[in-house]
């Protein structure tokens, strides 16, 4: 299992409704997207954070582990903000480096869009680490979406953890015979583990299709999920929390 996929199953929000929670941290990353990015995104950020280390009670490691990855592509993919192609001769541009151009609006741009995608990341991550997928997906149909995209998508969530499973035992067994001690010896393992991988989830995927059939395979997996209470206290809470930060963000902008 997932190091987040264990932490939402052990999330003192795991009784929650995942509606209450989808209209709390949906209602955030509207603020973040929609909002002014300054003050909006930081306001966003530390109402997402806060929510995360203190009701929601989720571990700070866990989190920080799981979010510093999307963190780093965001800043990385940041920088070609800051410059532009093609017009070294613009006056208005700064230095030049060949067809590359420092652009002076790019830090204010890569400013914008960092504070955006980090707010918003924050809220999807909050909503992982207190809501188990499982939990999530039979509800959805309830809501409207295609059953056909939502088994796809609950087909591919357990296979993906048979395939994160079968990867570690091979790479087990590898290491065991000394696959990884040399450079050359790590190339070669991480090949055959690879072709091994895909082989062995091509098959899997096979059986998996004969079985259901066998099963009686009608298009629709049914499974059961706990009942949880959906109380409109809760949902109008839920609600609340962005409410305040857009009415904040708003506030702030008329002061300034």
């Amino acid at each position: 299992m997932l190091a987040i996929d264990a932490a939402a199953y052990k999330s003192p929000w795991r009784d929650v409704h995942p509606a209450v929670k989808g209209t709390l941290f949906g209602g955030l990353l509207l603020c973040a997207l929609a909002l002014p990015a300054w003050p909006g995104a930081a306001i966003t950020a530390v109402t997402a954070l806060v929510v995360a280390f203190g009701p929601a009670g989720v571990e700070p490691r866990a989190f920080a582990r799981a979010a510093w990855a999307p963190l780093l592509f965001i800043l990385t993919g940041s920088v070609t903000l800051l410059f532009s192609v093609g017009a070294p001769g613009d006056a208005a541009a700064g230095p030049a480096l060949g067809p590359v151009a420092w652009d002076p609006d790019g830090l204010a741009r890569a400013a914008e869009i960092v504070g955006r995608a980090t707010a918003a990341l924050l809220c999807q991550l909050l909503f992982a680490f207190t809501t188990p997928l499982a939990d999530l997906l039979p509800r959805l149909t309830r809501i409207g979406l295609p059953a056909a995209l939502v088994e796809m998508v609950a087909l591919i969530y357990r296979m993906l953890f048979v395939t994160l499973d079968t990867a570690r035992r091979i790479g087990t067994g590898q290491a065991g015979r000394l696959g990884y001690a040399t450079r050359r010896a790590w190339i070669r393992s991480v090949g055959s583990l690879g072709a091994a991988l895909f082989i062995r989830s091509y098959d899997r995927a096979q059986r998996m299709q004969r079985g259901l059939e066998c099963r009686g395979y009608t298009g629709e997996l049914t499974v059961l999920v706990d009942a949880l209470p959906l109380r409109p206290q809760a949902l109008l809470a839920a609600a609340a929390v962005p409410l305040l930060v857009a009415a904040a963000t708003i506030g702030s902008g008329v002061w300034l």
